[in-house]
């Protein structure tokens, strides 16, 4: 999410915390090319859940939520996505934490997973601005917020990017709002350390914020691409040091849009990286930028007014007001505000889920309803948690009425017909860190 200040005579975009959403590719065959991409950064309210009949359900709520923190495993590096402590499985990033008494910005939640096993609320982790962020002129940051997650400097262990609000007086170029917070063998270590951009590759005197991870150069190592101005991205090639700074050359790539948003993938197929570009937020039109040796510079297929944009085996599809827009054209009418893709029964096939409405909605296969888990709720992330091949849905609801309470659900892929299992697989609620 992004919003606007006054300064220097210009309107100017700033960062705000916004929801971290991990879309990791997954699925038996592993072949199964996802891009889903936030154009608001806000989700809705309320789900419910489902699982695998396989797993024995877990409930950690009320009391036994309040547990102590237990120990991260030490990992040995992995490359498998969103793996902080390098162990083989995939973690989840929490930005939305029930809290009370932790001031404006809570922090950043981690709750790490168990090979074979999956997420294990009680092995968690508070980033706190306090402990983790790096000051600026002396200023702890007030706002501490994820937008991505990839391993940076190829040691094995995924890093985070967050967003912060360094102070600016609102003459000249902002300065960069980027921290990376680098894994290691026992989770994220350390304070965090600015991303470097280099004056060439910045333009204008927008905030250089909405980064997006992707190999977009074919090398092998995680790039980042970061917002500028003007019809141009900032591209920073990889593998970055542990100062922050790229090791590429980096440079302005030409961009049909103004606001890079992720997660990438390989969309034409070519071994690249590409990333779509939106108008601005809300409701706009997109484009994709297609990778290539130089970065995302090529200008690749646009699509109409949305909030979101996924890409699977079944082509495209555009949420909008009146529900998805399919390639061709065909609207399936569903309501939501968040749209997401994975392999939830492991066919191979990319399916569709929409939240942040009334109700989470399925679509098979990327075009065919099927039922639902009851209830709404937001979609936080979607992956393959426990390693059974297909992906599973991690949903978060925060009552209106409360914000100090939720509760986080972890609805495990199936194969059948409905996608995901009747019961969830795992519930427990945020307010955990509030303890540690």
């Amino acid at each position: 999410m992004t919003g606007t200040r006054s300064g220097g005579g210009s309107t100017e975009r700033r960062p705000w915390p916004r929801p971290h959403r991990t879309t990791v590719a997954a699925g038996a065959t592993g072949a199964v090319v996802l891009l889903a991409a936030a154009l608001t950064g806000c989700g809705g309210n309320d789900p419910t859940a489902s699982a695998s009949a396989s797993h024995r359900p877990v409930t950690l709520t009320g009391k036994d939520a309040r547990t102590a923190a237990q120990p991260i495993p030490r990992g040995k590096g992995s490359k498998t996505a969103s793996d902080f402590n390098g162990d083989g499985a995939p973690d989840l990033v929490l930005d939305d934490l029930a809290h009370d008494g932790l001031g404006d910005d809570a922090g950043i939640g981690i709750v790490y997973g168990k090979k074979g096993h999956g997420l294990t609320p009680e092995v968690r982790q508070l980033l706190s601005p306090a402990t983790y962020a790096a000051p600026t002129k002396g200023q702890t940051p007030a706002a501490f917020a994820s937008e991505a997650s990839c391993d940076l400097n190829a040691d094995g262990f995924t890093d985070l990017v967050v967003s912060t609000d360094p102070p600016y007086d609102g003459q000249g170029q902002p300065p960069v709002p980027l921290q990376i917070l680098f894994g290691s063998p026992g989770g994220i270590a350390g304070k965090g350390v600015k991303v470097a951009i280099p004056a060439k590759a910045r333009l204008g005197n927008d905030w250089p914020d909405q980064p997006v991870c992707g190999d977009f150069d074919g090398d092998g190592k995680a790039d980042l691409v970061v917002h500028a101005s003007n019809g141009s991205l900032s591209f920073l090639p990889g593998p970055f040091t542990r100062a922050g700074a790229p090791r590429g050359t980096a440079r302005l790539v030409p961009s049909s849009g103004n606001v890079p948003a992720g997660p990438a993938a390989d969309v034409d197929g070519d071994g690249t990286d590409d990333v779509l570009v939106r108008a601005h937020g809300g409701t706009s039109r997109s484009a994709v930028a297609l990778g290539g040796p130089n970065g995302p510079g090529t200008a690749g297929a646009t699509y109409p007014a949305g909030t979101d944009v996924a890409f699977g085996r079944f082509g495209s599809a555009v949420l909008t007001g009146d529900g998805v827009v399919l390639k061709g054209g065909r609207t399936v009418a569903v309501t939501g505000k968040a749209l997401d893709a994975g392999d939830l029964d492991g066919d191979g096939r990319t399916d569709l889920i929409v939240s942040g409405g009334p109700k989470i909605s399925l679509l098979a296969g990327g075009s065919r309803v099927v039922k639902g888990p009851a209830g709404g709720g937001r979609v936080i992330a979607v992956a393959d948690f426990d390693g059974d091949g297909r992906d599973d849905l991690v949903v978060q609801r925060t009552p209106d009425s409360d914000p100090a309470k939720d509760s986080v659900v972890v609805l495990t892929g199936e194969r059948s017909p409905s996608l995901i299992a009747a019961k969830p697989r795992l519930t427990f609620s945020t307010a955990a860190f509030a303890t540690d």
